[in-house]
């Protein structure tokens, strides 16, 4: 490997792999924490022209994080398609990042490479991208996964329904969750997160849901985000969830934080197959974000959007119904401001579509951080011309439980209608039969009136 290049007649020489991606990162407060990130704009120039000019193998056989050290290394390299890999191996970054761009590659020719490559990988090229051109690459490929219902054919875009509650109220949850469905959102799942871990609150707000879903006869999917233990023990007890949720990252000491290893998400899939109530074959739902490494000391010196890859890399083994990425709720010190929030959810979106995964995206905030409501909403239209799979329902865009910003239901039916959008296909059917959406995909006089359900 060449590890060094001359930039304005200066000579920048650097350590390593993980030294390489670091300085070639854009800014990110995770990375200044860190103390890993480049020191001016020709250091990153630098060790983006280095990185250009790296081969996939270079990174694939050099992990940020060793082999024999790290579980989510391991399952990211294990889990290649070793034909796919050694088609690719000898191929430049650079060469690489030309290829995902050419007009003429397409959706089959991208899910292919999608199992030749690691987490190291993916980062790598998205590092050489421009903002258009992460659109640009991500917009061109298409994940369909099947819970209860399907979603992300092209065309699509759906919610996923977030009615917190501050007490864990299941009347205050459902009424949430009527106004959501009045405007159209609800086709990804309706999912809770609940304030209390435990069997109790999780089996008490998904029987309140599945009733009111039974009720309506609403296509959709029913998840408690509580630790993927405390649903696995509900399951077992008969609680109607359609699948399992764990947040997840890109260090296996991140990992043993959030109490997780692969042999747990293996069980936790048995479990929904048997006891959950939908018909697959995709029962995970996964969470992911920029920073969660850091914020709990686990990084390993790894710049936080390559951990974030990796994670990606870990996620792929086990086929996920969901993936939903929070870059930007962690708060300033991994996502400093609006600039960094919008570029770090575009990185991620593309680089898990480029991983073969069905993205979904939440480029929220928190009020402690200098983002913003524009900062936030000029990401989701990016990432809506990306081709995400589904967007966060939030009553008024703020968790009153969770305490940050997201998207509103309002905002979900203006993203499909800027986009010429519709919900995913059986929900869309649905929301015809109850007088809510007409063909195109556009919203009745009926809609946003919760109303109806009372």
């Amino acid at each position: 490997m060449k590890l060094k290049t001359i930039v304005n007649g200066k000579v920048y020489q650097f350590k390593d792999v993980k030294d390489v991606l670091a300085k070639a990162n854009e800014p990110k407060a995770g990375d200044r924490l860190q103390k890993i990130a480049a020191s001016d704009e020709t250091e990153r120039v630098a060790a983006k022209v280095v990185l250009s000019e790296m081969l996939v193998e270079d990174l694939v056989e050099n992990p940020t994080v060793p082999y024999e050290k790290d579980e989510v290394t391991r399952v990211n390299l294990d889990g290649m398609n070793k034909k796919t890999y050694e088609r690719i191996r000898r191929m430049s970054i650079g060469s690489l990042r030309e290829l995902i761009l050419d007009h003429k590659t397409t959706n089959d020719d991208l899910k292919r490479i999608s199992r030749g490559i690691s987490g190291e990988v993916a980062a790598g090229v998205a590092k050489l991208m421009s903002s258009m051109d992460l659109v640009y690459g991500a917009s061109k490929i298409h994940k369909i996964t099947r819970c209860n219902t399907e979603i992300g054919h092209p065309g699509t875009l759906s919610y996923r329904i977030q009615a917190n509650s501050t007490t864990d109220n299941p009347e205050t949850i459902i009424l949430g969750v009527m106004e959501g469905i009045s405007f159209g959102s609800g086709d990804a799942c309706i999912g809770i997160n609940p304030v209390e871990d435990n069997f109790e609150s999780t089996n008490r707000i998904a029987q309140k849901v599945f009733e009111f879903v039974k009720k309506y006869d609403v296509p959709t999917q029913i998840t408690v985000l509580s630790h993927i233990t405390t649903q696995m023990d509900a399951m077992r007890r008969g609680t109607p969830l359609s699948m399992i949720f764990q947040s997840i990252a890109g260090t296996e000491k991140t990992n043993d934080s959030f109490g997780v290893t692969k042999k747990l998400i293996q069980e936790a899939y048995q479990v929904a197959f048997e006891f959950g109530i939908s018909s697959g074959p995709n029962l995970l739902y996964f969470e992911t974000g920029q920073g969660s490494e850091v914020s709990v000391d686990a990084d390993e010196g790894v710049d936080e959007m390559t951990l974030e890859a990796r994670t990606y890399g870990f996620a792929r083994y086990f086929d996920p119904f969901m993936v939903n990425n929070v870059s930007g709720f962690i708060g300033p010190e991994t996502i400093y401001d609006g600039k960094e929030m919008i570029r770090a959810n575009l990185e991620d979106h593309f680089m898990g579509k480029l991983m073969g995964l069905p993205m979904g995206m939440a480029p929220c905030f928190t009020n402690h951080t200098p983002i913003n409501m524009d900062d936030q909403q000029i990401g989701t239209m990016l990432l809506t011309m990306a081709g995400a799979n589904f967007f966060m329902g939030i009553p008024h865009g703020d968790d009153v439980m969770l305490a940050y910003q997201d998207t509103s239901f309002h905002d979900d039916a203006c993203l499909r209608e800027l986009m010429g959008k519709k919900p995913a296909p059986e929900f869309h059917r649905w929301l015809m039969k109850k007088g809510l959406m007409d063909e195109h995909g556009k919203l009745t006089a009926m809609a946003g009136d919760a109303s109806i359900f009372l």
